[in-house]
């Protein structure tokens, strides 16, 4: 006898909601739906005005406004103009703006003109992402531009301040900085910043003045690595020097030379002092990772700060290649150390071998934290790990002190 198929249970049946056929969303109050279309694209928010008499103006006054194209700033020009201009001023919290296809030259004054039009408005957040065109877009009066009690959040790509100090003490709000670069970046309300994949300036380096900064981002900054001023409410940073880097020596060492001709080294008048590691002194989370044929990390090692709260610490082969002097010394650096995640020719999820070990206290290297608990190797192959940094962090080989 085949078995009897299964239906709902009484307890089931009573329990499923019946569909009545009404409209719940339009059922929700004006200011809710407001809400809900802050969060799509701007040109789809507009559509729903052909929902009903209700749908006519709400999309007017929604507080995020998210320009998104798949084209370039010509395709949308219009549609912007027009509803600034619909919306009146209405207040604004989000403004973003998203292409594909980049824009012109011409496409400047107007998209200058757009950023003056969301700050009048009060907008805390601006993003703009200028993806698929050779032409970076140029901000105008950027000290009246970005002069804000409200604003808190920027981000940018493909946005050109190279030639810029950017002195935010105008945007008193101003929290969260992602993807400018400039000559200067000056903030005293800075919280987090982010940098990944700019282009930096290549006879100079970017300094950067954050004394309230919280969490650090550097990630494939080209050409020059930034100077860091000191930050010591700094908890978290992550810095990764990659290729298309200017601090390479010209003669392929990755210590740096002593020809004054390199371009590499001496490429910036009178810059010999530590750029990067002065300004991490105060992290208790740290990574740092870098080709092994730059150079800048290896030179700040001669005016190491010491890392009196550094609790975790991620690092890659660059430090352990073609020795482990510098990993010796950025360890001699961190007497509060608990927790050594190192990288060996391998990230992210490509990771075939993982050794984690506990060092011995008794045996331990006197060179490094006797409160290191957990050391962590990670690598694609066996064969990647190195006998010396094995004996080193975890045997306590004394003649690598």
């Amino acid at each position: 006898m085949p078995p009897r198929k299964r239906g709902r249970t009484v307890r089931e049946a009573a329990a499923a909601p019946e569909d009545d056929g009404r409209d719940h969303i339009s059922a929700l109050p004006d200011y809710a739906l407001e809400h809900i279309l802050s969060f799509i694209p701007a040109l789809d928010a507009a559509r729903t005005c052909v929902l009903g008499r209700r749908w006519r103006h709400i999309w007017k006054s929604t507080k995020g406004l998210r320009i998104v194209t798949p084209g370039s700033i010509q395709d949308i020009k219009e549609f912007v103009d027009h509803l600034l201009l619909i919306r009146a001023g209405s207040p604004v919290d989000t403004f973003e703006l998203r292409t594909q296809e980049g824009m012109s030259i011409e496409d400047n004054a107007r998209v200058n003109l757009w950023i003056r039009h969301a700050l009048a408005c009060k907008a805390c957040a601006l993003q703009f992402e200028i993806f698929g065109s050779t032409t970076w877009l140029k901000l105008k009066d950027i000290h009246l531009l970005f002069a804000s009690q409200y604003l808190s959040r920027l981000d940018f790509a493909y946005v050109q301040f190279r030639d810029c100090f950017l002195n935010f003490s105008s945007c008193p709000a101003l929290q969260d900085l992602q993807g400018v670069v400039a000559k200067r970046i000056s903030s005293q309300s800075l919280k987090r910043l982010s940098i990944a994949g700019c282009n930096s300036i290549r006879t100079l380096r970017t300094c950067i003045h954050a004394p309230n900064l919280i969490s650090l981002c550097l990630d494939e900054t080209f050409h020059r690595a930034p100077v860091l001023e000191k930050m010591p409410s700094l908890v978290e940073a992550v810095v990764t020097i990659r290729e298309c880097n200017s601090d390479i020596c010209t003669r392929t060492t990755s210590q740096g030379c002593n020809v004054l001709e390199c371009k590499g080294c001496y490429g910036i008048e009178g810059d010999t002092s530590c750029v990067l590691l002065q300004g991490l002194y105060t992290v208790k989370n740290m990574a740092l990772v870098a080709l092994s044929n730059t150079f800048i990390f290896r030179r700040d090692l001669k005016h190491c700060p010491t890392f009196r709260h550094l609790k975790n610490l991620l690092l890659n082969e660059y430090w352990c290649v073609p020795d482990v002097c510098a990993l010796a010394c950025i360890l001699q650096h961190a007497p509060v150390l608990e927790n050594l995640t190192h990288q060996l020719f391998s990230k992210g999820p490509t990771h075939q071998v993982e050794i984690n070990g506990n060092p011995n206290p008794k045996v331990i290297s006197a060179a490094i934290s006797q409160q290191l608990k957990i050391v962590e190797v990670k690598c694609k192959h066996f064969i990647c790990i190195r006998g010396l940094v094995l004996n080193f962090i975890i045997f306590g080989n004394s003649s690598l002190q």
